[in-house]
């Protein structure tokens, strides 16, 4: 597998997501991304928007094993993750697994469900593993979390703790469409009120498991230069250095940023990495792990406008 791979990936996957979900562009490439560099992806906006229909054709369409998690306020810890059950005729306690043991976790509304829950997923997101009483129980190599969540304003919601979000490679804003693509969706979709049906519509992997596993391989080899495995540095300390935030980038994000920017030169069919992958990737890599200061929420300063102003100000390598 080479870039070019990746890149005719790329074109199949949007058009198989295009026949459900119109004008996701954005949101397909940045999610084989995440898949490529073992990421995971945050989808944000108010009800009706396709977020969840779009995570359950990236799975069907990627063939991954999916798992939905629909988050409640009442949601404990061990229904995401499983418990050990006595069983009374053998007399020992077995494993029931939870639905975070599969290829591709779907958390829906995950910030319905309180902090405690939330963080269940900790573990999970960052080792590929879980540890239910004392013990570690692997999950699969291919795991992969889309979660989705109405905007933090929005009654009955609970922000995710930052280590959480920090866990999530992208956040991605799941807006209106245009009007086209309303019209276009509406003739597609208007047969019935329910959700479209995957299987009507055509919707089938386009690889294998044994090629999505080769595939995932190519961003490592995609040539990082120094110069710009360092503007994404730059970019990471100018956000702790903003007058507007209180909180930057974390080392980690700058990694994940560097590692993403791989991933997506190999979408481009690349196998080098520019400051313009970098730079392309850069707010959704942020946009949920910095905090503007009081000053600069009572201002109404919009967080995407300040991280414009933070890649502004620092020089892209030539």
């Amino acid at each position: 597998m080479n870039p070019a791979h990746v890149q005719q990936t790329l074109a199949r996957l949007n058009e198989q997501i295009a026949k459900v979900v119109m004008g996701a562009q954005v949101q397909t490439r940045l999610g084989l991304v995440a898949l490529l560099v073992r990421g995971h992806v945050l989808l944000e906006g108010v009800p009706g928007t396709g977020k969840t229909l779009f995570a359950r054709t990236f799975s069907r369409s990627m063939g991954l094993q999916m798992r939905r998690l629909q988050c409640t306020p009442d949601l404990m810890p061990g229904d995401v993750l499983g418990a050990n059950i006595f069983d009374f005729r053998s007399q020992t306690f077995a494993l029931t697994k939870g639905p975070v043991f599969c290829e591709f976790l779907l958390a829906d509304e995950i910030n319905r469900t309180p902090p405690k829950t939330q963080s269940a997923l900790l573990e999970a997101m960052q080792e590929r593993s879980v540890t239910i009483d004392g013990t570690t129980h692997p999950l699969s190599e291919r795991f992969m979390v889309m979660a989705t969540q109405n905007p933090v304003e929005h009654e009955g919601t609970y922000p995710l703790p930052e280590a959480q979000l920090d866990r999530f490679l992208f956040k991605l804003l799941i807006g209106y469409p245009s009007r086209d693509e309303e019209y276009y969706a509406v003739m597609a979709h208007c047969s019935s009120a329910g959700a479209p049906d995957l299987d009507a519509l055509g919707i089938q992997p386009i690889l294998a498991a044994a090629e999505l596993d080769a595939l995932r391989h190519v961003p490592a080899a995609v040539r990082m230069e120094p110069n710009v495995a360092g503007y994404a540095v730059l970019l990471a300390r100018a956000t702790r250095e903003h007058e507007a935030l209180a909180v930057g980038l974390s080392p980690r994000a700058s990694t994940m940023l560097a590692a993403a920017a791989r991933a997506n030169a190999a979408c481009e069919g690349r196998d080098y990495a520019l400051p313009d992958d970098v730079k392309q990737l850069f707010a959704s890599v942020a946009r949920h792990r910095v905090i503007r200061t009081p000053t600069a929420e009572m201002e109404g300063r919009e967080l995407d406008a300040i991280l414009e102003e933070v890649v502004s100000r620092v020089e892209a390598p030539r």
